[in-house]
């Protein structure tokens, strides 16, 4: 198996990740959190780590299981495993929600939730697309995604664009990937569990 992953390994692409940025997981890595993950980057001290959420990896939860008053329907990711009792969110209502911090132009994380759901109840209706809420983050301690990159366990990407907040399942991770080129295109070829084959 080992000469016929050859063909779909791939150097990562010697960008830097930094806030804003996304990650996107090899094919080969079959952790049940990051297999086939993108993964935003809202936090980065080289020193200090690396903090993100799993974009595309539904829960099987809603925010109606927790706040019905929303009547959002909207569903809940798994961020990761880290902190995995805890509810944040990600968001496009910037100062309407205090505190909340700017990951990049027009993309906010956390501020005060409930001045989050005033906006879901002003907004009304359909607000998919404007907000993202995940059970857990994703965490790296200083240094460790640095390796974690030098082994090809993750390559960066800097397309970054609101459709993170559509991103739903693995075809985000194809989608990801396509963006990155043709260099990349045998991945999604990759089987999802090889020896199934």
């Amino acid at each position: 198996m080992e000469q016929s992953n050859d063909i779909f390994k791939i150097k990562h692409n010697d960008l830097a990740p930094e806030k804003g940025s996304i990650l996107i997981a090899e094919p080969f890595l079959q952790d049940a959190y990051f297999q086939r993950a993108v993964v935003l980057i809202i936090e980065r001290e080289p020193e200090a780590g690396t903090i993100g959420f799993v974009l595309n990896k539904k829960t099987g939860l809603d925010m109606n299981d927790f706040f019905p008053e929303l009547s959002t329907g909207l569903p809940i990711y798994m961020g990761g495993p880290v902190g995995s009792d805890h509810l944040f969110f990600i968001h496009t209502f910037g100062e309407r929600v205090p505190d909340a911090l700017e990951i990049s132009d027009g993309l906010y994380f956390d501020g005060d939730f409930e001045a989050l759901k005033r906006c879901l109840k002003q907004e009304g209706g359909d607000v998919t697309g404007k907000v993202k809420f995940f059970l857990g983050y994703s965490g790296w301690s200083g240094g460790q995604l640095e390796k974690e990159i030098e082994k090809d366990s993750w390559v960066v990407s800097r397309s970054v664009s609101r459709q993170i907040l559509y991103a739903k399942d693995e075809t985000y991770w194809r989608h990801s990937v396509e963006i990155l080129g043709k260099q990349y295109k045998n991945w999604v070829n990759y089987p999802k569990d090889p020896y199934m084959n």
